[in-house]
């Protein structure tokens, strides 16, 4: 999947919770967000596309996740947070080179071309992370701990970014070649940044093969390093992109424009980032893994990053006057998102109230952030009722009609939708402070419960509204229209 990850360690937040983010690209995938009880997770799982077969823990725990309604090619839940108020999201595709592959190939099932023959099993990927991890966490290290004995055993067919948190730690995990890997907990105090590339650009080998402070990977990453000779740094220093990932014609449009404006909005005194002398251009190779913002991030300022479209910039696709950058790069807010999720964990507050988890589906550029409780263990059906049919009557097909009638005339419907977003988070926000001030003084989930349900109740309300809008101004601005007073 293309996708946009932004992590934010809790010192970098204004309420000191930790935040993983992730826009899930796919192709049109209708998507639909449900909570699955510990006694209805399996005890042996088996992979659609890879045919991998997991047996699994017999003590898992509830959990949310966000999955695909067509089952063609396994379920995909992108992302959710489980009952010890453990975020994942999974995954962010990355890119690697042809000397890793070469070294530690891809995990691929292989079908047996004859009754004679025995089919072999492919390794773990996306469509398998989050099942096979998240019911047994309970910090965001257990989990990086857990899928890294999982691709060392099963391997993988794919190069992925994965990321975890918990109230206190946002950890994130790169694959490295068929089953190795490393892994770096996030500074508290920054923004992570990462846009389908091998994003880490420090590692500290030593600690990752000694305590496990802060770094972690593979046990034998260092003689795999040595024996393959594949360290290409050449000042004495460990940068893994230079090691593990690419530097291609195509990250230059496709990946790293992404990185430069979420950092520019982030610090855009603490580097020079537009003009000739810049410090870092859309398609510098040297664009930094993390930045410390230069204000406290709010979930809104994510919410804005990852619906990005260059706004502001010469690159923006909808910008009226074109100067011959117009849609060159590839957005943050793309047409094809299927999901996007931010996962807070908030401290501070009761277990119950930890997690939050904000649900966009379709092009985040049109489409509004809804706040879930995790711990209701019920996902209202405006979020988890979606089927492959059309239907306004859920918010993933909504979204996805909003977008379609108001891309193409943009700048007619901008204040509409922009009216939008921001009634759906005010409203929601306001049911939350009330919800969590209730809850805090009875200790009831069924508070939780009804808070889910009226949130989403706000939602359908302006969306429908929203909807009709914007449908009004795309069906004025249609080109069959004529009028008698018409030349």
């Amino acid at each position: 999947m293309a996708c946009t990850t932004v992590l934010v360690g809790r010192k970098a937040t204004h309420d000191n919770s930790t935040m993983i983010a992730r826009t899930d690209d796919g192709s049109f995938n209708v998507k639909y967000t449900t909570y699955v009880p510990a006694e209805k997770q399996p005890k042996r799982y088996r992979s659609v596309l890879s045919h991998a077969v997991v047996d699994l823990p017999e003590t898992p725990m509830g959990y949310t996740k966000c999955s695909n309604v067509v089952l063609t090619e396994g379920e995909w839940p992108a992302t959710g947070i489980n009952e010890a108020n453990v975020g994942m999201t999974a995954t962010e595709t990355i890119t690697t080179n042809p000397r890793v592959l070469a070294a530690d190939p891809m995990v691929r099932l292989r079908k047996a071309k004859s009754r004679r023959e025995k089919e072999i099993p492919g390794g773990i990927g996306e469509e398998d992370f989050v099942i096979l991890v998240l019911p047994y966490i309970r910090t965001a290290r257990e989990g990086v701990l857990r899928l890294g004995k999982l691709l060392e055993k099963y391997g993988t067919y794919e190069s992925n970014g994965i990321a975890f948190n918990d109230e206190n730690e946002c950890w994130w995990m790169e694959t490295i070649g068929g089953h190795h890997w490393i892994a770096r907990r996030v500074p508290d105090e920054v923004v992570v940044l990462a846009p389908n590339q091998f994003a880490l650009d420090h590692f500290d080998l030593d600690d990752a093969l000694g305590e496990g402070k802060e770094f972690l990977c593979s046990a034998d990453l260092r003689s795999f390093i040595e024996d393959n000779r594949l360290d290409c740094n050449a000042d004495g220093t460990f940068n893994p992109r230079n090691v593990f990932g690419s530097h291609t014609d195509m990250d230059h449009i496709y990946n790293t424009p992404r990185a430069w404006f979420m950092g520019r909005y982030l610090t855009p005194n603490t580097f020079k980032w537009d003009g000739p002398d810049a410090d870092f251009g859309p398609e510098s190779d040297d664009l930094p893994w993390c930045v410390e913002p230069e204000r406290l991030v709010s979930i809104e300022d994510v919410e804005y990053l990852l619906s990005a479209h260059y706004q502001g910039t010469d690159y923006d696709p909808y910008r009226n006057t074109d100067t011959g950058k117009r849609g060159m790069y590839r957005s943050i807010g793309i047409n094809r998102t299927g999901v996007t999720s931010i996962c807070q964990i908030r401290s501070g507050v009761p277990d119950a109230l930890k997690g939050v988890e904000w649900i966009c589906y379709g092009s985040t550029t049109f489409a509004p952030f809804v706040p879930l409780y995790p711990a209701a263990k019920r996902v209202p059906a405006y979020l988890s009722d979606v089927k492959a049919e059309v239907s306004s009557e859920n918010l993933y097909w909504a979204s996805r009609l909003i977008a379609a009638l108001a891309d193409p005339h943009f700048a007619d419907c901008r204040q509409s939708v922009d009216r939008y977003l921001y009634g759906v988070t005010v409203e929601a926000r306001r049911i939350m402070h009330e919800a969590e001030a209730k809850y805090e003084k009875i200790g009831d989930i069924s508070v939780l419960i009804r808070a889910n349900e009226d949130i989403c109740k706000a939602a359908k309300e302006k969306t429908n509204a929203a909807l009709g809008t914007i449908l009004h101004t795309a069906s004025v601005k249609m080109k069959n229209g004529y009028k008698l007073s018409d030349n």
